[in-house]
């Protein structure tokens, strides 16, 4: 897969680099490519955004800049899917997770403030995404979140067996995980459920089923 972010910030992706998951996919399943888009605005003085029309307090994302950037990596407007991170958009969820790291090629923009100016939305992008209904500095804390969740599900990402049972998958039919326990089995008094250390793995499983804390 390969996974292109386009930020304002491209030294805030460099720590990830270095640790799990995305260190042990990077240059086998995952290459994850950074832009700034500076480097191809076509403003002056490296200028990417504006205040927006009809006045009101922050600064917009360019729709010029977007395009400058994209044609300069891709050639044109690229033909796999584009995310623009939004609160206003669709949330992002385990299922929208699986479903993005089966893709070939993704990117993701993000923007200062999340602000885009509308025209990126309506024609850049394929899919407008939100982590929550609130707005950040920048978009860099979003696009992290893409970008680790989407390298979790990749293969080789994780230790053997520690990603078959993800919070909010599908086998665990849209809930929250089962608690988890390690030791020691009494501390204080507060002891571990006996079934944890029965060595049953069906009943495990099962209890661990009965126990998924449930979305409201």
């Amino acid at each position: 897969m390969r996974l292109d972010v386009f930020t304002l910030v491209p030294a805030a992706f460099e720590w990830a680099r270095e640790r799990r998951p995305l260190a042990a996919v990077l240059g086998g399943e995952l290459e994850l490519r950074v832009f700034n888009y500076r480097d191809s605005t076509p403003l002056t003085a490296g200028q990417v955004d504006d205040d927006p029309y009809g006045g009101g307090p922050g600064m917009v994302l360019r729709v010029d800049v977007v395009v400058a950037a994209l044609e300069a990596v891709y050639g044109g407007i690229p033909e796999h899917r584009v995310i623009a991170l939004s609160p206003q958009g669709r949330q992002l969820d385990q299922e929208l997770v699986e479903e993005l790291s089966l893709e070939p090629a993704l990117s993701v923009l993000s923007a200062r403030f999340e602000g885009f100016d509308q025209r990126i939305l309506d024609h850049l992008c394929t899919d407008v995404v939100s982590i929550g209904p609130y707005v950040l500095s920048g978009g860099e804390i979003p696009a992290l979140a893409v970008v680790d969740a989407v390298a979790r599900r990749l293969p080789g990402a994780l230790t053997e067996g520690s990603g078959e049972v993800e919070s909010f998958s599908a086998a665990l039919d849209g809930g929250l995980e089962y608690p988890h326990y390690t030791r020691p089995a009494d501390f204080r008094g507060w002891t571990v459920p006996e079934i944890l250390l029965s060595g049953d793995h069906a009943r495990i499983d099962a209890w661990r089923r009965e126990h998924v804390r449930v979305l409201p």
